[in-house]
């Protein structure tokens, strides 16, 4: 079905100028689509200060300021403790943050975050929410739990595209020498031995700080490499590729502690499945997000900035620009939980210096992220079969992963493919000004650029590409940054405030923002005398 013909059998806008399949795809236009992204006019207003003073005042005992995973996992413990006096102002018009989903004509898919690791015993936040929602069934607190088959990756679960062929896996194997070979068991055989001294864990709060360790962080994960003697091209793609793919940062410039942390931290299992098999949905993690939010109903306000915080002494004063009623709304909060990202704080808080100076010594990585909703799965190429993801050896991108490979069924229909790209090739302002600079149409053109290296046939069978431009997606753990001092200040429970966000942990992962978000609400029931059970222990 060409282009022309399946989008008008979807309903969709007349108007786009489609042509038909029979037409040379180097002459196709682009595909029509939407720009998404975080609301990045509303936050100029930070910027330019131009903001209505406030016409109302409300009073909560708990504000939680930020809608994303930590943000929402302080309201769901909140909740789960029987306290409901609280309010989330959410920046966006859904909740979610990096975990939110989008609807295409061929279904659901990711605008950001798109699996979960199986999670091991040291998560127990994680495992609770799973079990809460029915996919961990049985014992949450079992060594190897079972998981409801619908949410484990189903198989083939990734290949990459090198030298004109796929391949099974991600370990480059194509065209590599005995050499690299023998690296790559050297690089297995480090990750094995921090593993099993358990040095590395999820959270990473629960990992070891012995001085050996913690000196890793001042080291990049390139130079750590070439001092074991690891200097395989093909390894360095694969170690580089696995820190852009998590953190949004090259090999160059990831803290040695947090690339290590990835392949060494992990120790989920599961009774019916491998342990590196990962916990997926067509949406990505945007079911996790709802099983957060379902208990937390209308005490959501959404397309709420928060402008202005000052701690006022018996109060925490939260100023709100609500755009869609152009007015401000003031909130006295007996408590604030900040469940925003970070880099927010120098320019919303009167007073705090010292958060201040250190929330400037973070950086974020921008990216971006392309639904493309195709009529068919391009052509499978020669070698492996097509899989969930599908990485392109010396791409700008990381690849993407087939958005609609959890329906079991034979892919013949429409489907959608999501492409992942981290702006780590140049200094984060630089790259976020690219970003924000360009088009969708320019970024679409991009996109089908890097895939038609491996799919001939992507134009021809692209319907749709919609853009989503991320400008301060995640934090970067950079070298001496982890354990150099500038997290801390953002970790200690204070009379009044307390911050929510993966931030904190430096590492930007599901569960790591649960956790942040779950420990400042029980440190926020403790402060109220609310009794509870607690979900880190």
């Amino acid at each position: 079905m060409d282009r022309r013909h399946f989008l008008g059998s979807l309903g969709a806008a007349a108007g786009a100028s489609l042509l038909p399949a029979c037409t040379p795809t180097d002459r196709l236009p682009t595909p029509p689509g939407r720009l998404l992204g975080s609301s990045s006019e509303i936050g100029h207003r930070l910027r330019t200060g131009n903001i209505p003073t406030p016409n109302e005042t409300r009073r909560v005992p708990v504000l939680i300021v930020g809608g994303g995973i930590g943000g929402l996992s302080a309201g769901w413990k909140l909740n789960k403790a029987g306290f409901r006096d609280f309010l989330i102002a959410e920046l966006e018009p859904e909740t979610g943050g990096n975990s939110r989903g989008l609807q295409t004509p061929a279904g659901p898919c990711p605008i950001g975050a798109h699996y979960l690791p199986l999670p091991g015993t040291q998560a127990v936040a994680v495992r609770e929410l799973l079990a809460e929602l029915g996919v961990l069934q049985g014992d949450p607190r079992a060594l190897r739990p079972h998981y409801d088959e619908r949410y484990l990756c189903a198989t083939p679960q990734e290949r990459m595209y090198r030298n004109g062929l796929w391949q099974e896996g991600l370990w480059p194997q194509i065209g590599v020498s005995e050499d690299d070979r023998r690296q790559y068991a050297r690089f297995q055989q480090l990750m094995a031995t921090y593993r099993q001294r358990q040095a590395f864990a999820v959270p990473m709060v629960l990992s070891r700080r012995t001085p050996d360790l913690l000196a890793l962080d001042r080291l990049s994960m390139r130079d750590w490499l070439l001092a074991q003697q690891l200097d395989s091209p093909a390894l360095h793609w694969y170690v580089d590729y696995a820190c852009r793919d998590d953190y949004g940062t090259a090999i160059g410039d990831v803290s040695a502690w947090a690339g290590i942390h990835y392949f060494a931290c992990r120790s989920g299992e599961a009774s019916n499945a491998e342990g590196d098999t990962v916990l997926t949905a067509p949406d990505g993690n945007a079911w996790l997000a709802r099983g957060l939010a379902a208990g937390i109903g209308d005490r959501v306000m959404s397309g709420a900035l928060a402008y202005r915080v000052v701690d006022a002494g018996r109060h925490m004063t939260v100023d709100l620009w609500l755009p869609a009623e152009r007015r401000s709304l003031r909130i006295e909060a007996a408590h604030l939980i900040w469940a925003a990202p970070l880099f927010l704080v120098p320019r919303v808080f009167v007073g705090h210096e010292k958060l201040k100076l250190a929330a400037r010594k973070f950086s974020h990585a921008p990216w971006l992220v392309a639904n493309l909703t195709v009529s068919a799965l391009p052509a499978a190429g020669a070698g492996a079969a097509m899989a969930w993801d599908n990485v392109l050896y010396d791409s700008p991108g990381l690849g993407y992963v087939v958005s609609t490979h959890q329906q079991m069924r034979l892919h013949q229909g429409a489907a959608v493919l999501t492409y992942y790209r981290a702006l780590s090739g140049q200094a984060p302002a630089a790259a976020r000004e690219v970003l924000l600079q360009r088009s969708r149409e320019e970024w679409a053109e991009e996109v089908l650029a890097d895939l038609a290296k491996a799919h001939a046939d992507i134009r021809a069978v692209t319907l749709q590409v919609d853009i989503a431009l991320l400008g301060h997606a995640m934090s970067r753990p950079v070298t001496g940054f982890v354990w150099g001092g500038a997290r801390e200040p953002f970790a200690v429970d204070s009379p009044r405030l307390r911050f929510a966000h993966a931030d904190v942990s430096g590492l930007s992962i599901f569960e790591e923002a649960q956790y942040r978000g779950v420990l400042a609400a029980e440190r926020t029931l403790r402060r109220l005398g609310v009794r509870f059970t607690s979900s880190l222990v």
